[in-house]
């Protein structure tokens, strides 16, 4: 991936926080003609850099009011049972993120439900489906205080 020029971080800035925005506004608040900023960002899509474009929808309108972190400790590790619990989660639609981290726990998982019965639930199936997984430990959010995909473009 090719370094950033401040062209390119101003345009990442500003979509990141209207990505519903004309070409020509954007080319306009980067200082810009529309088709050189229309290049850009194409480029910056074709790249990587622009992964994608999102609606930010109300969990709540969704009847998703729970939201859990989940913590899972695997009994045994290796390449091979990393890649079973990669391809098992990734097709959990209420695991909304899974990391691999460093720590006392293998993986953070969030996931959103609708209630606490539906998380036991889940709770139960990713452990069934989960090679060794040895103990887990579950965090109910009670009240969000900031949840974001911006990244700060440092300019």
């Amino acid at each position: 991936m090719r370094e950033l020029d401040r062209i390119d971080l101003k345009i990442l800035d500003v979509l990141q926080r209207d990505g519903r925005i004309s070409m020509t506004d954007l080319a306009e608040r980067v200082n810009l003609s529309a088709t050189p900023c229309s290049e850009r960002v194409r480029r910056l899509e074709r790249e990587g850099v622009i992964m994608g474009y999102y609606a930010r929808v109300n969990p709540t309108a969704l009847g998703k009011n729970l939201l859990v972190f989940l913590e899972i400790k695997l009994s045994a590790k290796s390449d091979d049972v990393f890649e079973k619990v990669k391809k098992e989660l990734s097709y959990v639609p209420e695991v909304m993120e899974c990391h691999l981290v460093s720590g006392d726990f293998d993986y953070l998982i969030k996931a959103r439900l609708p209630e606490m019965n539906k998380y036991r639930q889940l709770l139960g199936e990713i452990l069934k489906r989960l090679p060794g997984s040895a103990e887990s430990r579950s965090y109910v959010v009670m009240e969000e205080i900031k949840e974001t995909l911006y990244l700060a473009v440092d300019r």
